[in-house]
């Protein structure tokens, strides 16, 4: 009997299927499950770390295109403190906040930093702003070097 060439895992995705590996660090059940509901439904496959330190642990023992953070775990610094660590990785994955609300225009964050919302009226967008982030991050990682002259 011939074998498949695309199988579903434990968690039923289909592993030929996945568009990149993700890492999400959310500190709320909800938002965290919701979140990765989506990105797996949009071919994403999703690993879940619930605390700061387990998010560092997973990015000890594997490779992630996209790292996503809460930005208000209970000691604010915390979300961006992984996103730190996630960008010394010799693999440099792309970086985000996520926040569950609006984000102010004063709040905005500077050029080169990336965050995303998801608040209700952003979950259309959410996938193409994934998208964006795990395309950014491949263009700057594989940009030719200058030719000196």
């Amino acid at each position: 009997m011939p074998t498949s060439v695309s199988s579903l895992d434990s968690r039923g995705s289909n592993r030929a299927l996945d568009l990149a590996r993700v890492l999400l660090v959310h500190g709320d059940l909800a938002p965290r499950l919701a979140l990765r509901t989506i990105l797996q439904a949009g071919g994403y496959s999703v690993d879940v770390a619930a605390t700061p330190a387990e998010a560092i642990s997973k990015l000890d023992e594997g490779r992630y295109e996209l790292v996503l953070s809460d930005a208000e775990f209970g000691s604010r610094p915390a979300g961006r403190n992984v996103l730190a660590y996630a960008r010394v990785k010799d693999y440099r994955p792309a970086t985000a906040l996520v926040t569950s609300y609006e984000p102010s225009q004063k709040h905005r964050p500077g050029r080169g930093k990336h965050h995303i919302s998801i608040y209700t009226e952003n979950l259309p967008n959410l996938l193409g702003e994934v998208a964006e982030l795990i395309g950014l991050r491949a263009s700057r990682r594989y940009r030719p070097l200058r030719q000196a002259g």
